[in-house]
């Protein structure tokens, strides 16, 4: 098994990232097409039609504002995203683990280079590129 690790800081509040990792219009402007809602239990599905891409999803964990954590299930993969958010001071810290891959091959290596892309779009969406 491998698993993706990350950390990201952000100038904006744990409040606003919360936010943007929750909110399905926001989620739209720097992940994919969505209907998420941060409900543990609610089914949803994350869609890119230019790439013909589709990702199921299901909440597991919604602890506001410090832990969100769903399933990822997309082409060949069947993983797990959890994002847990710490704010000190002026800054909050984001921590990514995307877990389950069967190693660290092209899934593994796609995923590492489409959440550090997306979170450069996160950081535009907050005001902060």
């Amino acid at each position: 098994m491998a698993d993706l690790s990350l950390d990201f800081q952000f100038r904006s509040s744990i409040e606003k990232v919360w936010e943007a990792l929750t909110d399905s219009a926001t989620l739209a402007q720097w992940v994919m097409e969505n209907n998420f809602q941060p409900i543990v239990g609610h089914k949803c599905q994350f869609r890119n039609e230019e790439i013909d891409l589709i990702v199921d999803s299901e909440v597991l964990v919604v602890d506001k504002p410090h832990k969100l954590s769903y399933t990822w299930i997309g082409g060949p993969i069947d993983t797990i995203v959890t994002w847990t958010l710490k704010q000190e001071g002026e800054t909050t810290y984001l921590h990514l683990e995307h877990t389950g891959f069967d190693q660290e091959g092209q899934a593994f290596n796609g995923a590492k280079y489409g959440w550090m892309y997306k979170v450069e779009n996160l950081k535009k969406v907050l005001g902060e590129a």
